[in-house]
């Protein structure tokens, strides 16, 4: 068996109060030595500007223009145009008296304004600070405040949020400057309060262009991104020029050792949040290499309507949004012919088989992939060749399914906005890695340390611990708040808070979560993040938040079906009513709480991790309700607040107790 890491350091054993942390690894890729930027590079801008040498008119930024209600296709300004708009701004934002090193808030969804804002930003070496209100209430209010903001490229739709906002934030946000038009309305509310507002137009006509840019160094901050958390305020990660710049570099050298780098040929589909650190790297790297980035339009409903008609090369997605593609190919399949799913299930089990092989993916079985995967991936706009997931595990399932059937190489990663996006990556074409979130970038060095009170030994025949991470793509600490740095950051070691495994190979398999264990009032403990991802297997539901405390002897649980099954089941079973009267029905709940934990033992669960009452919820669990957080992670007190009384219930129901 082929291993892609290489030990670099002895494990080291308990001492005081310090658990034992295991053996330091790096990847095989970096087995000599950590990548380095390289000299003459000391910011992104430098990766912009020299794409704008090679590649002048090349297409760089791409939106779908909508002229009298209707859609057009896609719309490009190329990477010279992109250039002399970037230093216009930057120019404009320095004539205002912005200084290198001061802080401008970007707020608003994915569009060309907001890469040109960025860059701008980068040409004057200004730290850009996003600001996204599904951080939660007043997010944006607390950022600008924290961050000391005071400029702000705000786009159309939120300009009347960031508005409502400046009473309590004049003191710092001093210029407002909308991607799109500012109302005489929208003007004199800012005046009001000495906040001046400017259309992008305006602004970008009224500047005197200054091409002589300042000085940028490596170690210059490059953006205080603020990270949604799962409790209390945000917290800003100050990202460095060094970081970003080392992650995207990362990036390209891993594409390049193992499959196919990016070029001036492809395109991206930029729909994830680029206030994100996870599209805003690969963004990047798609700048650095000359590629194209198209945008979609900000709304779900056209999501693949806009993705048919830009046909990217390179897409990036979350589980998700992975699990809802796997969803919606799995239920064609199965309601097609007999034969078409015979044909079908033999093709996939042909080409998995090739794949354990060690074929890689274009070459396991190419005449099945025109004859029946090509469907797949015409689904995508038929030309995408590189799949990337990040933000949580993938389930496996949906990841080999898609590695078998999209005709496209999927790379499933872990990163944190603390490690500058990606830290660990599984390698193109590796099968025996799925499951997996791959090793370690090559930039950075990991070790696990021990958890004693989940039973987690980093020295075991089998090492499970505490993810910790060292190297050049780490945050240099939370904005003002060195005590929430000195927590995570101890010996040069950043801890993750996830709960990692070793595999055989080298790669780390996340199992847990450090902080989402409780105990039940029998003393047992609940790792419940484990506990979801075992119910998650279950295809009958989309998603579920699982919930114990140490008042209670057992666990219960809310669970979104998936419509089509449970409407299945009720047609062969004599049960009526819409999908909402079915998710109330006794007889639904008792034959989803049975799957639920069919799928538990089948995932060998305990006896008191298992499920003794669940509420189905016919809404998914979303931001709106501040449910979950950007990345799709659950925040815990916010459900447990949103369903007390159906908790309440669910313990009644589950001791017999009738309300």
């Amino acid at each position: 068996m082929e291993v892609y890491t290489v030990q670099v350091e002895e494990p080291r054993p308990a001492m005081g109060d310090k658990p034992s942390a295991g053996p330091v690894y790096r990847s095989v890729y970096a087995k000599d030595n950590l990548l380095e930027v390289p000299a003459g590079f000391e910011s992104p801008w430098d990766f912009f500007s020299g794409s704008v040498k090679r590649y002048p008119q090349n297409a760089m930024l791409g939106h779908r223009e909508v002229i009298d209600g209707k859609v057009g296709s896609y719309k490009w300004r190329t990477y010279e145009e992109v250039y002399d708009q970037a230093i216009k701004i930057g120019s404009g934002m320095r004539g205002l008296g912005v200084k290198p090193g001061d802080r401008c808030g970007i707020y608003g969804s994915n569009c060309p304004e907001w890469v040109i804002a960025m860059e701008a930003c980068n040409s004057q070496g200004i730290c850009y600070v996003p600001l996204y209100d599904t951080l939660g209430p007043n997010a944006v209010e607390f950022i600008i405040n924290h961050a000391e903001v005071s400029i702000a490229f705000v786009h159309e739709n939120k300009m009347k949020s960031i508005l409502s906002c400046l009473p309590r934030c004049a003191t710092n946000l001093k210029t407002i400057i909308s991607f799109g038009l500012v109302t005489d309305e929208q003007k004199r509310d800012g005046e009001q309060l000495g906040v001046s507002c400017f259309s992008w137009e305006e602004f970008s006509l009224s500047v005197s262009v200054n091409s002589r840019l300042p000085p940028k160094r490596s170690d210059d901050i490059c953006t205080i991104m603020y990270t949604s958390g799962t409790t209390g305020d945000p917290k800003g990660v100050i990202l460095t020029n060094k970081a970003v710049m080392a992650e995207v570099l990362t990036t390209d050298h891993l594409l390049q050792e193992t499959d196919k780098v990016v070029t001036e040929e492809d395109s991206y589909f930029s729909f994830l949040p680029l206030a994100h650190i996870f599209d805003q790297v690969i963004e990047n790297y798609c700048i650095y290499k000359g590629a194209s980035v198209g945008f979609w339009r900000g709304d779900v409903r056209y999501l693949m309507e806009d993705i048919q008609e830009l046909k990217p090369t390179v897409f990036c997605g979350v589980p998700r949004v992975y699990d809802r593609i796997y969803a919606g190919i799995q239920h064609k399949i199965s309601t097609g012919g007999g034969f078409g799913k015979m044909l079908f299930q033999y093709a996939y089990d042909t080409k998995l088989k090739k794949l354990r092989r060690g074929l890689k993916q274009d070459r396991a079985s190419p005449f099945f992939d025109r004859l029946i995967f090509s469907k797949i991936k015409q689904g995508l706009g038929g030309r995408v060749r590189i799949m990337l997931s990040g933000a949580a595990p993938l389930p496996r399932h949906v990841e080999e399914f898609l590695r078998v059937t999209s005709c496209s190489v999927l790379i499933q990663g872990y990163g944190l906005t603390e490690s500058c996006a990606g830290c660990f990556t599984s390698i193109a074409n590796i099968i025996p890695m799925m499951g997996t979130v791959g090793v370690p970038v090559t930039t950075i060095e990991a070790r696990l340390e021990s958890v004693p009170d989940m039973g987690y030994d980093a020295l075991s025949s089998v090492p499970r611990g505490e993810i910790c991470l060292r190297g050049k793509t780490l945050f240099s600490g939370y904005h003002k708040r060195p005590d929430l740095t000195n927590e995570v950051l101890v010996d040069g070691w950043f801890h993750t808070g996830d709960i990692g495994e070793w595999q055989p190979n080298g790669a780390m398999k996340i199992i847990d979560r450090k902080k989402n264990i409780f105990k039940l009032s029998q003393g047992e403990y609940v790792a419940v993040e484990h506990v979801e991802m075992a119910y998650s297997q279950c295809p009958l539901i989309t998603t579920v938040w699982v919930y114990g405390n140490s008042f209670e002897s057992c666990l219960v649980g809310v669970a979104v079906p998936e419509r089509k099954p449970l409407e299945d089941w009720a047609a062969s079973n004599d049960v009526s009513g819409s999908f909402e009267e079915l998710c109330k029905h006794p007889k639904a709940r008792k034959y989803m709480l049975d799957e639920l934990n069919k799928t538990a033992r089948a995932q060998q669960l305990r006896g008191f991790e298992m499920l003794k009452a669940v509420h189905l919820e016919t809404m998914p669990f979303d931001m709106d309700r501040d449910l979950i957080t950007p990345t799709f992670k659950l925040k815990r007190p916010q459900l447990l607040k949103y369903y007390k009384d159906r908790v309440d219930e669910l313990y009644q129901e589950a001791k017999g107790v009738k309300a």
